[in-house]
Formats: C-alpha cells, structure tokens, sequence
C-alpha cells in the first residue's frame, strides 16, 4: 500500500515560488500535484470564445477568467472559465477562494473523466453553487447545481436554447454559444 503526502495550498505556493514545479503544467487537487492534460486548439478556442462571450453579456456585473487558478482549501486548480465576484482587483494579492466563484465552467475533450469525477467533487465540497462542462465529444452542456454533502444535488445535460446561470437569473445565455468551436 502507498502512502501519499498531501500537499496543502501554501506548500504548493511555496514550491512555485521556488521554481520546483517550472515548466511542469499542473494543478493541485485535493491535496495532489496532478498532471493537466494537454490542451487542443478546439478545447483551447472554445473556452476562449466562451469567455468574450460570457464577458460581453456579465460586463459590469463579474469578472469573467480564462484558464487562471482559483484557491479552495486544498486545491487550487484552474478552471477553463471561472465567472467570480468585481471587482477584479481583488484578486492582486490572492487567486479567487470559493465564496468569490459564481460559477465555474471546465471544457472538456479528453479530460471529461476528471471533470466529471474529480473537479465536480472538489467544486462541490467548496461548494461552489454551479458548475459547468462543456463536452466537446457531444456538444452537449451539463449542469450541476445546488451543492451539498460534496455532490451537487441537481445534474443535468441541458436541453433549452438558453440558460440562465443561477447568480444572474435575468441573464440569458444562448447555450449554442458555448458549444460553438471549428471543426
């Protein structure tokens, strides 16, 4: 049997600021440097494009962020997208912590394993009230909302033309513009 040493946040910084983990992408999740997947340019332009798109529709109301680290208890993993509370500057001395996070939103392609197991358990036990995955294998949106007891409560594949993002319940977003990415 093997034990592994759990990290925590502030070893993790420390060992950024040391350059131990320099040119390694990865992400510390539930206590573990884990290794990121590599991203394609379809995964990479649709959480790009979903961020200008979801900045022109929040503007004035959150900061919309693209591919950057969010800080819970013992992780701090980054997000395709991580829609979180103005204003920005906020957040020049620290990443956002959870009670900051609207929503997050992960693109998946060949990471959907992880980010319907393992980032929805960590979302759910910060308990970031909604959670997002765009999956690329489908072009399909899925849902999660209301967490409690380190699950969310409701999961669903969306099925409306629009969604409205339980924050900002007077916000429309048209679905399609979240799936839309060249083939």
């Amino acid at each position: 049997m093997k034990t592994l040493v759990k990290w925590t946040v502030a070893d993790y910084h420390n060992m950024i600021a040391a350059d131990i983990l320099t040119g390694r992408n990865c992400e510390l999740i539930d206590g573990e440097i884990i290794e990121m997947s590599p991203e394609l340019p379809q995964h990479y332009n649709t959480a790009k494009r979903g961020v200008s798109y979801l900045a022109s529709l929040l503007q004035g109301k959150a900061d919309v962020r693209f591919n950057g680290p969010i800080t819970l208890s013992n992780s701090e993993p980054e997000p395709d997208i991580a829609i979180v509370k103005l204003p920005d500057s906020k957040y020049d001395q620290h990443h956002p912590y959870a009670e900051d996070i609207f929503w997050l939103i992960e693109v998946a392609n060949t990471s959907l394993a992880k980010d319907l197991l393992i980032k929805k358990k960590v979302y759910a036990e910060a308990k970031i009230p909604e959670y997002w995955i765009i999956n690329l294998q489908s072009k399909e949106l899925i849902v999660f909302r209301h967490p409690e007891n380190g699950d969310y409560l409701v999961e669903m594949k969306w099925q409306e033309p629009i969604i409205n993002p339980l924050a900002f319940p007077n916000v429309d977003i048209i679905v399609s513009q979240l799936l839309i990415y060249s083939v």
